[in-house]
């Protein structure tokens, strides 16, 4: 609105200077057309009065436009400095407290990432420890029955042939090799133990990862990462020896 003002009290400015040059223009031709008359001895025109008269008149506008034209300046700086100061809100006034995601982290691993507002990481934790329970549980449940075939197949009790269970109904027992049988459950059952093993591991692992990813998290929430972060992966010639031809690689300028 103040912009708008500025800008019609500066056309009536122009305005009323074109009447005032109009009015001039008006006068200087009503002298010259009294300097064509002839003028008694006694009357002499007096224009240098009327001149200063009209300069008189026009510093006041020239002031006037002076003035319009300071407010215009000051009012589009103000804009710019308006345009440039951060509007409240916009910027995230949450600080998250680094110990409090560690323990919520602990506590039920997601928790912290919604505690830091990371709520595109809550499906990668989830998925991953599903998984990981999946498998782990999967691993167990062929472990243990292996392992049972396994014994069956090493005691003398003919009634226990749970190992049996692993080939169709027409496969008879007495036509198996009891030896290369039980080197293959063996291997089975000390394989799927290692499987097992390696999930539940990588369970304890993922949920070290989830606590130290909400700390990290918590601490650098308003770390403010340049754009001006690149790499440079080029080609280039590696001097070794006088004596030797030069080695072919790679090099790599990182710009931060």
């Amino acid at each position: 609105m103040n912009v708008q003002g500025n800008i019609l009290q500066w056309m009536q400015q122009q305005l009323l200077r074109m009447v005032l040059l109009l009015c001039v223009l008006w006068v200087n031709m009503g002298m010259a057309q009294d300097n064509t008359m002839p003028l008694s001895p006694m009357v002499v025109p007096d224009t240098t009065s009327t001149i200063d008269s009209l300069s008189l008149m026009e510093q006041p506008v020239s002031l006037m436009m002076d003035s319009v034209a300071v407010s215009t300046l000051v009012a589009d700086s103000t804009a710019l400095t308006t345009d440039t100061i951060v509007i409240p809100g916009t910027v995230s006034s949450f600080n998250p407290d680094g110990m409090r995601a560690v323990w919520l982290s602990a506590l039920c691993p997601g928790l912290g990432q919604i505690y830091n507002r990371r709520y595109w990481k809550l499906p990668i934790v989830v998925g991953g420890f599903v998984g990981l329970v999946y498998a782990t549980s999967w691993n167990n449940r062929m472990l243990s029955d292996y392992q049972q075939a396994y014994l069956d197949i090493m005691d003398t009790d003919p009634s226990t042939n749970s190992y049996m269970d692993f080939f169709p109904p027409y496969y008879k027992e007495e036509n198996l090799d009891k030896t290369w049988l039980t080197n293959l459950l063996k291997t089975r059952k000390d394989s799927y133990r290692h499987y097992r093993d390696y999930c539940i591991v990588g369970m304890v692992a993922l949920y070290l990862v989830c606590i130290l990813d909400a700390y990290v998290d918590a601490e650098l929430y308003h770390f403010d990462m340049s754009t001006d972060l690149a790499i440079d992966v080029k080609p280039a010639i590696i001097p070794i020896t006088r004596t030797q031809y030069p080695a072919l690689g790679l090099q790599c300028a990182i710009t931060f």
